[in-house]
């Protein structure tokens, strides 16, 4: 169990890489919610024995509830299609909201890292989208990447923060091929991250798949928005002028691994958030990896009694106490 904080100004923020829906239907939420076994019934344990990928059909309540359960104030998604973004918004309802776009085209088309939040808890205050590549304000891809990527951006207000409740949001997924994408990637959430802290004075988060573990491999990601390394140098020039600020204002800023900042009791057993639907080191899948972050700390995993995987990535939630 995850307890949240009792201080009134307590913030529980959670990042999940839905998988894409790559097996399309024409099955309603409604149908969905009309077709499912009364919650007595005892299911055939692992019936999916082999934890085989389930269309997004099956797999949505079982996200939905997950995130419900956990009573989480806002949530980052990524590989999520339109239909998907669509189909979350229905199950959580009027008292919640999004913001985000499609990665192709700035409106639908493509995977979103979309942004949901909990309209009685948080007042959105601004939004926007930049893409993670050498022409930040316009649908487009980094040389050699596989795919276009970007990044969410939200400002928002505490409903209980008393005046001084401001938050920074960012959600982003980094290229999964690229690693001059990811090192750019991480640069320009760096900067803009910096940026928003000072002209926020308030804390900043950022969420999302940065297929970039802590170590070894394609860590450098990871290791450039922590600090470990310095940021890339090509960002575009006019977009990085306009989020600039005085060399010094917080001139050491980078973003902190909340998985090595929370009380260690607090901070789940559960390491790996990228699982795929196989086996660790499957000849498939490769080997399970920690590469999302909220920057958490749980992990999850979201496997039903009948053996159904929720998605091939693990949700990771935090509670924060931004004592304001």
């Amino acid at each position: 169990m995850i307890m949240r904080p009792l201080a009134t100004s307590a913030l529980r923020l959670a990042t999940w890489n839905l998988r894409f829906d790559s097996q399309p239907n024409s099955i309603s939420v409604s149908d969905t919610l009309a077709s499912l076994p009364s919650p007595l019934d005892e299911p055939q344990y692992l019936a999916i024995a082999n934890g085989a990928e389930q269309p997004w059909s099956t797999r949505r309540i079982r996200v939905a509830e997950w995130l419900k359960r956990m009573n989480v104030d806002a949530f980052g998604i990524q590989e999520g299609l339109v239909r998907q973004v669509t189909d979350l918004q229905e199950l959580f309802g009027d008292t919640w909201a999004h913001v985000g776009v499609g990665r192709d085209d700035g409106v639908t088309s493509g995977e979103f890292s979309a942004i949901f939040y909990n309209t009685q808890t948080l007042e959105l205050q601004a939004n926007d989208t930049f893409w993670l590549s050498e022409t930040p304000l316009e649908p487009s891809r980094f040389p050699g990447a596989g795919s276009v990527r970007l990044a969410t951006y939200t400002r928002f207000h505490l409903a209980s923060g008393g005046g001084r409740g401001n938050v920074t949001v960012l959600n982003t997924h980094f290229d999964d091929q690229s690693n001059g994408q990811r090192e750019l990637g991480a640069s320009m959430l760096l900067l803009r991250a910096r940026y928003e802290a000072v002209q926020s004075k308030g804390p900043v988060f950022v969420m999302g798949d940065f297929n970039s573990p802590p170590r070894g491999n394609s860590s450098e990601g990871y290791s450039i928005i922590t600090g470990a390394l310095p940021p890339v140098t090509s960002i575009n020039a006019t977009w990085a002028a306009t989020y600039a600020v005085p060399a010094d204002e917080q001139p050491d800023f980078v973003m902190q691994d909340l998985r090595g900042q929370a009380p260690r009791e607090r901070v789940s057993e559960a390491y790996a958030t990228y699982t795929g639907f196989t086996p660790p080191n499957s000849a498939s899948a490769g080997p399970w990896q920690r590469i999302d972050f909220t920057r958490a700390y749980a992990v999850d995993e979201v496997r039903g009694d009948d053996g159904v995987l929720a998605s091939d990535h693990r949700p990771t939630v935090v509670d924060l106490d931004l004592g304001v």
